[in-house]
């Protein structure tokens, strides 16, 4: 370390035996700047000495803080020129960032990647909607960070976390914000075209979307989204609900399909049989069975409001059209898809070649397994 370096730590020393107030805050900016000067060029042992030193001279101006505004933008100052900095002394980001005023936390909480997910849970638990609503904004978060984000229910900080690219959710997360959504069109709108909302909960939000949102919905989805909604809001529209959320038990479907298999009557006629009269577990057991995979990969195909993802076991059990045709409108309690849709399927069906979808669905039953 320089002189220079060496010669302001002393001085730091000095401040904190003095206890001066002023000299403590004037002493903490000439740090910082010399940190920042030169933060990619020190060693891990230069920036524990820095963490040290300023950690202490912080604590004395945050006493001066509680009563002296000049203190307090000071220490926002420099929360907001640490905050970028990927070698910030960890220390002194942990105690900005539970700093009660926003203005200081705000910063290193939006942007500071020296705070571990660990962290920033407990600052989510812990701490008002200001600081929530500064960690929604941060350009990468992980579903356990959301997670306790969420579980706070604030609307404003879920619209945040929808806006946000960045911020993973789970599906119990989306759960709740969809749940809010119902009486928030903003909220709705920003969660309904994310790529990452599970179909089902996309369903869900559409059965209680006003024709208003629905129509924003389809004006600001993407395009590889807006099939997937047109359809979704073409099925609520006409009251048709899909078997998405039902709870359901295929043991004794699975027991019914063996008992088919061992007396040789288990066939694409038996499948086409149950998908008419609209037998949803049966159906979802012998297409696993006739197409080689299980009822765990078979079920979300059944759920889902798109159509092609059905296609490949359909393709991979060598499947005519029309007991294909049947399994896709068996996903309806009632009605019928539309003839364009089911044109549009069919097409589809008749491109796919039996390897291919054979072969992805190996994969999918290597990923589910």
């Amino acid at each position: 370390m320089s002189k220079a370096q060496l010669s302001i730590i002393d001085e730091v020393e000095s401040a904190i035996r003095a206890g001066s107030p002023e000299k403590g805050l004037e002493t903490a900016r000439r740090v910082t700047d010399l940190f920042l000067s030169s933060a990619g060029s020190f060693d891990d042992e230069q920036i524990a000495l820095f963490d040290d030193v300023l950690e202490r001279l912080i604590g004395t101006i945050e006493l001066r803080a509680i009563a002296d505004m000049g203190a307090r933008i000071a220490l926002a100052e420099i929360s907001a020129q640490l905050a970028p900095v990927a070698q910030a002394p960890p220390s002194v980001i942990r105690r900005l960032a539970n700093n009660d005023e926003i203005r200081i936390a705000g910063p290193v909480l939006q942007e500071s990647a020296r705070l571990d997910d660990g962290q920033l849970v407990k600052i989510a638990s812990s701490k008002g909607e200001p600081h929530l609503l500064a960690m929604a904004g941060r350009w990468w978060l992980k579903e356990i960070v959301t997670d306790a984000l969420l579980a706070r229910r604030y609307p404003s900080v879920s619209r945040r976390l929808a806006a946000n690219p960045g911020a993973r959710v789970s599906g119990g997360g989306f759960a709740v914000i969809v749940g809010q959504a119902e009486s928030d069109p903003e909220l709705a709108v920003s969660v309904g075209v994310r790529v990452d909302l599970p179909s089902d909960l996309r369903h869900q939000l559409l059965r209680s979307a006003t024709d208003a949102v629905r129509a924003r919905l389809l004006s600001r989805a993407p395009p590889h989204l807006f099939e997937e909604i047109r359809s979704a809001i073409a099925a609520v529209t006409i009251g048709v609900e899909r078997e998405m959320s039902g709870v359901r038990d295929f043991e004794g479907a699975k027991r019914a399909i063996a008992g088919l298999k061992a007396t040789g009557q288990l066939d694409e006629a038996a499948l086409l049989g149950f998908a008419r009269q609209r037998r949803y577990e049966e159906t979802v057991a012998t297409l696993a069975a006739l197409s080689g995979s299980t009822v765990e990969v078979i079920r979300p195909l059944m759920q889902s409001v798109r159509d092609d993802g059905l296609l490949v076991p359909c393709k991979a059990a060598q499947l005519s059209w029309e007991t294909t045709g049947a399994v896709l409108e068996s996903r309806f309690t009632t009605g019928a898809m539309k003839p364009a849709d089911l044109a549009r399927a069919r097409d589809h069906f008749a491109g796919m070649t039996t390897e291919d979808a054979r072969r992805t669905l190996r994969f999918w039953q290597v990923r589910a397994s």
